[in-house]
C-alpha cells in the first residue's frame, strides 16, 4: 500500500524520539497502534458486512430462481396433460362433426363467374420408359426437362432441344 522502507522508518523514528522526547515515545507509540487496531477493526467489520449483503443479494437471487424453477414443475404435470390428450381422442361426440378447416388470412383474388374453380390433380405413374429415359440423360450429363411446355416449344419454334431447355429454365 505505502511505500515506505527501512531507511524512511529509521528517519520517522529519530524524528519522533527527538521531537515527542524518550520519556513520552512508549506511550505515543501505544497510542498509535491501538488507532491502528481500531481502524483495521473498523475496515474489517465494513468487509464483513459488505460480503454478508453480498451473500444475502445472492441468497435472494437465488431463492428467487428456485421459487420460479419450482413454480414450473409443479404447474407441469404429464399425467394430466396426457389424460387431457386421450379423453380428447376417446370423445365420441367430436367424431359425428366435420374436421374444422383453419381460417386463413391470405388474400385470394376475387374469382369470375367464367373461371370455373381449378382442382388439383395428382401426378401420373412412373413408366418404365420415364425411368429409361432419366438414365440416358444422367448418362449424357443433360438437366432432365421433360415438360410439356419444352415439347411445344420444340415442335413450334422447331429449334435445338437445349435452347428449348434454357428457354424453360429462364421463364
Amino acid at each position: 500500500m505505502f511505500d515506505i522502507g527501512w531507511s524512511e522508518l529509521v528517519l520517522i523514528g529519530v524524528v519522533a524520539l527527538i521531537a515527542i522526547g524518550p520519556k513520552e515515545l512508549p506511550g505515543v507509540l501505544r497510542m498509535v497502534g491501538q488507532w491502528m487496531g481500531k481502524a483495521r477493526k473498523m475496515a474489517a467489520e465494513f468487509q464483513g458486512q459488505f460480503q454478508e449483503a453480498m451473500r444475502e443479494a445472492e441468497m435472494a437471487d437465488l431463492k428467487k430462481s428456485f421459487d420460479e424453477v419450482k413454480e414450473a414443475a409443479t404447474s407441469f404435470n404429464p399425467l394430466t396433460s396426457l389424460q387431457k390428450d386421450v379423453s380428447d381422442a376417446l370423445r365420441v361426440d367430436a367424431l359425428d362433426k366435420p374436421a374444422e378447416t383453419p381460417t386463413t388470412t391470405a388474400v385470394e383474388p376475387p374469382a369470375t363467374s367464367s373461371e370455373a374453380p381449378v382442382t388439383p390433380t395428382t401426378p401420373e405413374a412412373p413408366t418404365p420408359a420415364t425411368f429409361m429415359e432419366a438414365e440416358a440423360h444422367a448418362a449424357a450429363d443433360e438437366p432432365l426437362a421433360i415438360t410439356r411446355e419444352v415439347e411445344q416449344a420444340m415442335v413450334a419454334q422447331d429449334t435445338a432441344p437445349s435452347e428449348a431447355i434454357k428457354d424453360a429454365k429462364a421463364s
